[in-house]
């Protein structure tokens, strides 16, 4: 069954990351490598989705997203509590602090640690028709990239040139730029062992099971359609900590 708008509400709080620490977040949180000081407001279980299946039509089908929901996001997180109790890692410390000592662990916890963080930033950096970029993060893009649209294209460049499976990110490097790269399988800027390091602001999805019965092999379609559904005023708030 689908999400309500009663599940929705009930954990609406897990949107509000804050945008109180400003420029002085990213000195307070240190990088992948060493344990995160920053809560992304994941934990290890798996949350309601906050939206029903199909409302996000215009870009990802409701069969997709109930698949992809129930099934592949859903077995991220069974595993990763099997992987934990199997290498009695406790529950207490952040997930990010997890994933940034990952290299520590099996490869059983790197996947399904970063599947199931990656799928819950992913679900809340997408909402109905979307939003607006405005404000800091906007110039701050436009001072990175040259505009919005430069950025737009090299971040859809980095999703559809992942070879394979993987995900196309923006993020924070240690030295307060903003970066945008991809990673395979379901790494994440935030393990010691990625190709990219940093703090991850914006994900987007390229396994084919995210776009596959809709797209096909279309990959670069489902990238143009995702625009639409990207939740600007989530993405804004959580940039608030790092730019």
């Amino acid at each position: 069954m689908a999400p309500t708008r009663r599940d929705f509400l009930r954990n609406s709080t897990l949107a509000g990351l804050g945008i109180t620490l400003g420029m002085n977040g990213l000195s307070s949180c240190s990088t992948a490598g060493k344990a995160a000081s920053v809560s992304f407001g994941t934990d290890y279980q798996q949350k309601p989705l906050p939206y029903a299946y199909d409302a996000l039509e215009s870009a990802i089908d409701a069969r997709t997203m109930e698949l992809h929901y129930s099934k592949h996001a859903a077995g991220y997180a069974k595993n990763l509590q099997e992987a934990l109790q199997a290498e009695g890692v406790s529950t207490d410390r952040p997930i990010e602090a997890l994933l940034a000592d990952i290299s520590r662990y099996s490869a059983k916890m790197r996947n399904n640690a970063g599947g199931h963080f990656n799928h819950e930033q992913f679900w809340r950096m997408m909402r109905p028709n979307g939003g607006t970029l405005s404000g800091r993060l906007e110039q701050a893009l436009i001072s990175a990239f040259g505009s919005v649209e430069a950025f737009k294209k090299q971040f859809a460049d980095a999703a559809s040139g992942r070879f394979g499976s993987g995900w196309a990110w923006l993020y924070v490097d240690k030295d307060r730029r903003l970066r945008i790269g991809s990673t395979p399988n379901q790494d994440t800027p935030l393990m010691n062992v990625s190709e990219i390091k940093g703090q991850p602001l914006l994900a987007l999805d390229v396994w084919e099971h995210a776009y596959y019965l809709r797209y096909q092999n279309k990959r670069a379609e489902y990238i143009g359609n995702w625009w639409k559904v990207v939740n600007w005023e989530y993405i804004q708030n959580l940039s608030g900590k790092f730019i």
